[in-house]
């Protein structure tokens, strides 16, 4: 069983620098590109990802999202939960 890492919502996540996040025209949707492949995002994954710069903190992606998607229910959790999931991949680090 692996440990969950608990993302704190003052956590400042960063892209692992052995991934590159682009959008993909030819798969429309974003990407992560790394030297044995490549990973396809689904929408939310993508739109998350993007925000993830190594400046904002999950709190500050969180709002961004929220104002860009008013009216969706567990937004904040949903968020949480992708980047736990995604920091266990090695996608990003916190």
């Amino acid at each position: 069983m692996t440990e969950h890492h608990v993302v704190q919502i003052d956590t400042v996540p960063a892209l692992n620098r052995m991934f590159r996040f682009q959008w993909e025209p030819a798969q429309d949707c974003y990407v992560l590109l790394y030297p044995e492949g490549m990973v396809q995002l689904n929408g939310p994954a993508g739109e998350i990802l993007a925000l993830v710069d190594g400046q904002r903190s999950v709190a500050d992606i969180i709002k961004a999202l929220e104002t860009k998607f008013t009216g969706v229910e567990g937004i904040a959790s949903d968020i949480i939960e992708f980047l736990g999931d995604a920091h266990e991949q090695y996608w990003i680090t916190l």
